[in-house]
């Protein structure tokens, strides 16, 4: 498997990723993420270490989050609800205490405790010794939290506009233990140099979205659902169509299903071809969803596109297919260039489908 891995990751630049993470999570593009964005990373693990610093900072200036948490502890002046059966099992009463349930605002919330323990993994990783020394330094202010075991972390959260300043924190910390950190055949870790295939595959789809939503406003960019053309209505059993990405501007509709994989193409007796299912996907994404505007009877045009990151081998999908009507595309994006050069690949996509098939409309 580490060859494969490597196959995709060493055609990206490190500072790609922090591109693909600011557009996946808007907040990395304000000012105080501007040092971050001109640093120059050896590996991942410097990079989530960088933004986990300078966001960590950022929250402190705000004031850790808290929240009411559950204590149980024999008190001499009691509060909340008084357990004597614990109070007489543990002799409290001989201390003069009794033993109480309560709520307490405090920061040592499950968030607060997943800072600490994903600051502590990067202390012991290979990054440089000032990031190091910066993020001890943070440690301080988690005094009152306590110390947990990162790897039972249960990573559903649910975020409300008391905590949604920890949406990217908690994003990247999911990324450094689930990505990066690598259990050896002697049961230690390490940290790997690349965030895990599955976890580039949920961040390349999020960049993708992201960007086109902050870059073209002038389109609807979101990742619907896609219904069924049923005949008779009946849908059970039938699984969901979620799109990776959609783009829509008036009558015009491009499905993006983003790709990230070691190997962008199938191979049967030499001959190097699309992956199969993906192209079927693909097509029925198109299918429905134009079926669903037919029904609407407006003028449209449905258009989809496979988008696979680039790697290292020879051969590499480069197509566009008329197929039943439609429009169906294989590209891959180039992720070890500049980013301006990935910023244009991107545009050129609007250009080509939004300004030619709008014309194609308007006919």
């Amino acid at each position: 498997m580490g060859r494969q891995v490597a196959q995709v990751h060493q055609m990206i630049r490190i500072q790609n990723i922090y591109y693909m993470l600011a557009y996946a999570f808007q907040v990395l593009r304000e000012q105080g993420y501007r040092d971050v964005a001109t640093e120059e990373f050896t590996n991942t693990a410097e990079l989530c270490a960088a933004i986990l610093e300078q966001g960590v900072k950022t929250q402190l200036k705000r004031g850790l989050g808290r929240a009411y948490v559950d204590r149980t502890e024999a008190l001499s002046s009691p509060r909340g609800k008084i357990e004597l059966s614990e109070s007489v099992k543990t002799s409290a009463l001989l201390r003069r205490q009794l033993v109480c349930d309560y709520d307490e605002f405090s920061v040592d919330t499950p968030m607060n405790q997943i800072l600490k323990a994903t600051i502590k993994v990067l202390i012991g990783s290979d990054i440089a010794k000032a990031r190091k020394k910066g993020l001890r330094q943070l440690l301080v202010y988690f005094s009152d939290v306590s110390d947990i075991d990162i790897e039972t972390v249960d990573w559903h959260m649910r975020f409300d506009r008391n905590n949604q300043t920890y949406r990217m924190l908690m994003n990247v910390c999911w990324l450094v233990v689930e990505g990066l950190l690598q259990t050896q055949s002697d049961g230690t870790t390490r940290m790997m140099d690349f965030f895990d295939d599955q976890r580039m595959y949920h961040l390349y789809e999020k960049f993708i979205l992201g960007y086109y939503k902050r870059e073209h406003p002038e389109l609807k960019a979101g990742a619907p659902n896609i219904k069924w053309a049923l005949d008779d209505g009946f849908e059970d059993m039938l699984p969901s169509m979620r799109s990776d990405i959609t783009l829509t501007r008036g009558g015009t509709v491009l499905i993006i299903d983003a790709k990230y994989y070691s190997h962008t193409t199938q191979v049967h007796f030499d001959r190097h071809s699309v992956h199969s299912s993906n192209l079927y996907q693909i097509f029925t994404y198109v299918k429905n969803k134009e079926a669903e505007l037919e029904r609407e009877r407006k003028p449209h045009v449905v258009s989809g596109m496979l988008l696979y990151a680039l790697t290292d081998e020879e051969a590499h999908p480069d197509g566009v297919y008329q197929m039943s009507g439609n429009q169906i595309s294989v590209k891959t994006l180039d992720l070890g260039q500049p980013f301006h050069v990935i910023r244009n690949q991107l545009d050129d996509i609007v250009e080509d489908h939004f300004i030619t098939s709008t014309k194609v409309i308007s006919t």
